[in-house]
């Protein structure tokens, strides 16, 4: 269900969040959140952490296709040097 609530930015440029909202979508203390600018629309997006079985299967997957794939270690470390590299300029 769609809830639309106003709020305002302080004058530190803090938003609060409705009460109403924050409990519908379990939003507490230190929930973190993507921030998205589109023109004039702002859309906040929160940031849910997997659970360790998720984050578990997923190393398994990953560790599946770099031995299919025969990517070292050592392929890796390379990789990600290249791309901060590249995010960086």
């Amino acid at each position: 269900m769609e809830t639309i609530e106003i709020t305002s930015v302080s004058s530190k440029g803090q938003v609060v969040i409705p009460k109403s909202i924050r409990s519908q979508l379990s939003i507490g203390e230190g929930t973190k959140f993507i921030v998205i600018a589109d023109g004039s629309n702002l859309l906040l997006k929160k940031i849910n952490e997997p659970d360790k079985a998720e984050f578990d299967a997923l190393i398994r997957r990953t560790r599946e296709v770099m031995k299919s794939r025969k990517v070292t270690p050592k392929d890796l470390q390379k990789a990600i040097k290249a791309s901060r590299a590249k995010r960086a300029r």
